[in-house]
């Protein structure tokens, strides 16, 4: 089974035995993050296979050279969220995934970034017994070993069976999200846990699925999506390009709690949200 993973404006890109063997059409042109993190002007085939390549070469995705000790990559990250969350105490458990484990309870910060600060969409993985070897020695307990499959619901599951009770659980997915609540409020509440939700990888999401998304998500991540920018209603937004949005009190302390350890100057302000520059969005947006 090979690995797949949509990078670079949602381009569907494939791997096997570390080599870039396929790769999509990307929905996204242009895309202000990658423009000023990596100077890329095009989001093309050709941008997105290097992208990938020098992932590949740098961090080991896909391989058993898997680097874990990743460093903050975007301010606002999900990863950096959960970081600074998991350090603060805020919450006690993360659900995240990573290339050749797949889905990962974790409560180890370092963990979680090392894990996540490079993966955009994971759609599918396969085992690798380094990674493995190398999260578990981290503190990080993987869903299934032998399949290293993704399901963040069983992931949640698996962390209220480890006791956890302020669990974060990424998602990318409106079934994935209803499903979890749905836990929450059934097995997971005799046990006391909570699910903080934080939804990502939404580029392409549709209008009724984005509506559904952001009444049971805590953080949204904008992406590249319309649909989410023109029905958020945010308590906080951090970000105006790639706008990250609390959209519940706890949503919002995580966002904050973030920001507390950004070093470089930040401007807090009170004004109707959301706040979207047009000529900051990532072209063309999709619905």
């Amino acid at each position: 089974m090979p690995h797949i993973m949509e990078i670079l404006g949602k381009t569907r890109v494939v791997v096997k035995d570390g080599k870039v063997v396929e790769v999509g059409e990307p929905k996204v042109k242009w895309c202000p993050l990658w423009n000023k993190v990596a100077g890329v002007e095009d989001i093309t085939t050709d941008s997105a296979r290097q992208n990938m390549e020098q992932r590949i070469k740098e961090f080991g995705m896909f391989t058993p050279r898997r680097r874990l000790d990743l460093g903050v990559f975007a301010s606002f990250g999900i990863s950096e969220i959960l970081m600074t969350a998991l350090r603060r105490g805020l919450i006690d458990s993360t659900v995240t995934v990573c290339d050749g484990a797949g889905t990962v309870v974790t409560s180890n910060p370092d963990l979680v970034q090392g894990m996540s600060a490079q993966i955009s969409g994971l759609v599918e993985t396969e085992p690798i017994a380094e990674v493995i070897d190398s999260i578990h020695q981290m503190g990080g307990s993987i869903l299934d070993p032998a399949t290293a499959r993704i399901d963040q619901v069983a992931g949640f599951s698996l962390a209220v069976e480890q006791g956890h009770k302020r669990i974060a659980v990424s998602v990318v997915d409106v079934a994935s999200a209803s499903r979890v609540r749905t836990m929450e409020a059934g097995s997971a509440a005799k046990e006391g846990a909570k699910a903080i939700l934080m939804a990502a990888h939404l580029t392409g999401i549709c209008q009724k699925d984005a509506r559904e998304l952001l009444a049971l998500a805590d953080v949204v991540t904008g992406c590249a999506s319309g649909n989410v920018r023109e029905l958020v209603k945010p308590l906080i937004q951090v970000g105006t390009a790639i706008p990250v949005f609390g959209l519940t009190e706890i949503g919002k302390s995580l966002l904050i709690e973030r920001a507390k350890e950004i070093e470089s100057p930040l401007l807090v302000n009170t004004m109707n949200l959301p706040v979207l520059p047009e000529d900051k969005q990532p072209r063309p947006l999709n619905d």
